[in-house]
């Protein structure tokens, strides 16, 4: 465990430090575009953070190999090393596309290539547990078709979510943290040594997520672009296809007792296979959601819009940071909680456990909705919010009991809200928000 969080922690140094000076190096060689009608932010950011990314896996990669447990991985095993070819290329195919932009069939043409790179160096799905069958093993193309599909789907997935400051690499490292909890487990509770490269490649993701999250909270200084996004998104997939493609469910099977036991305790892990990634649902369902909504308008599946989830959080009237905990939060819940029942299965707390989580979320989520009417006569004991909307409810004119028109919802003039500053285009002279992706 030391050995991860060493490698975690310099990972997550050596972004911080870079992605100061990855800042300059992008304000300077104009990887800042103008803003967009589909952009939330306000004023022109740099993109290309991807790069200090890249800089931090390197470093955490380079570290592990050379300390004593981590370092078996790489003699043993040749993914970490078709983990850093294809994540080479996806990185360098992200630069172009953050300084030039990239046509969105080329982006996925090489988003392919880079898994196939993986798949050709070993880093491929093998077999896999159907739950009432057994272990099936898989051929040599299906094993590929399968091990491509699942990269390409995690890393638009990751690119689909990435439109609020801190979203997406805070969304991944939720992630990454609940499959390094299993793949750890995997590996010393099972004595299983085929987990410790995804146990790898999680910590070392986790180090590039929290290395780069100071710079790109509320309100961000950079921003991961395409060359970020779609780099955590193939490591995240890489350890995924590791864990499936590498571990012998016999081994499993003789540490459960029983073939029934060992299929169901690997279920939740092989479970990015089967829907896929069970450990970013929300970042799936928004890739689903946004597909089939474009295609509905006869649109392409990559073109822009504005009905993302986070989107629909802003309209709702949460503001950008609560937007992105509650988004954080639900990640949270499914990746844990997925990782809590493989170790539990019949815990019947568990299950409550979510439950209840889930509507407190779920209340939480729809808060907004919720706002109370407040009478004229007691709008003097409530916030200036609820004065205003109560006002605004009853035909008057907005002014509060005091006769002041200008401590509008959440104190701005004029009654605006945290999303009417996006909604307002006209008044505000600012272009209609939408996602960055």
């Amino acid at each position: 465990m030391r050995e991860y969080l060493l490698t975690l922690c310099v990972t997550a140094a050596v972004t911080y430090l870079l992605t100061g000076p990855v800042r300059k190096f992008a304000i300077a060689a104009g990887a800042m575009p103008e803003i967009r009608a589909r952009d939330v932010h306000r004023e022109p950011t740099p993109r290309l953070g991807g790069i200090a990314m890249f800089g931090g896996l390197c470093a955490g990669l380079l570290v592990a190999s050379r300390l004593t447990n981590t370092g078996d991985v790489f003699t043993l095993s040749d993914e970490p090393r078709a983990l850093l070819a294809g994540a080479g290329l996806i990185w360098l195919l992200g630069v172009l596309d953050d300084k030039w932009g990239v046509d969105a069939l080329v982006k996925l043409g090489g988003q392919m290539i880079a898994a196939g790179v993986m798949v050709w160096q070993g880093l491929t799905i093998l077999w896999l547990p159907i739950p009432g069958v057994g272990n099936v093993a898989v051929t040599p193309m299906q094993g590929t078709l399968l091990t491509v599909a699942l990269v390409v789907v995690t890393i638009n997935a990751v690119n689909f979510v990435d439109g609020l400051d801190g979203l997406a690499s805070g969304m991944v490292c939720i992630a990454a943290a609940a499959f390094f909890v299993y793949a750890y487990r995997m590996w010393y509770g099972h004595g299983i040594e085929g987990a410790a490269p995804a146990t790898l490649f999680a910590a070392v993701l986790m180090g590039m997520c929290l290395g780069f999250l100071p710079h790109n909270m509320h309100p961000a200084r950079i921003f991961m672009g395409d060359s970020g996004s779609m780099l955590i998104g193939l490591v995240l997939a890489a350890g995924a296809v590791s864990i499936t493609g590498q571990i012998d469910p016999d081994r499993i099977t003789e540490s459960e007792g029983s073939v029934r036991s060992g299929v169901y305790s690997m279920v939740p892990v092989y479970m990015p296979v089967l829907l896929p990634l069970t450990v970013i649902a929300v970042p799936i369902a928004d890739l689903v959601l946004a597909v089939v909504r474009r295609t509905w308008r006869g649109q392409s599946p990559f073109a822009a819009d504005r009905g993302h989830l986070h989107h629909r959080l802003l309209e709702i009237g949460h503001s950008h940071s609560r937007a992105v905990l509650i988004m954080y939060f639900w990640s949270a819940l499914i990746a844990f909680g997925a990782v809590a029942f493989s170790v539990r299965s019949s815990s019947l707390v568990i299950v409550l456990a979510i439950v209840l989580l889930s509507a407190v979320g779920l209340v939480i989520l729809l808060m907004p909705r919720f706002t109370p009417r407040v009478p004229r006569w007691a709008q003097r004991l409530v916030p200036p919010r609820y004065r205003v909307r109560a006002s605004r409810a009853s035909g008057e004119r907005g002014d509060d009991a005091d006769g002041s028109a200008e401590a509008g919802a959440g104190g701005r003039p004029g009654g605006a809200t945290a999303l009417g500053e996006y909604d307002r285009p006209a008044r505000e002279g600012r272009p209609r928000a939408d996602s960055r992706s």
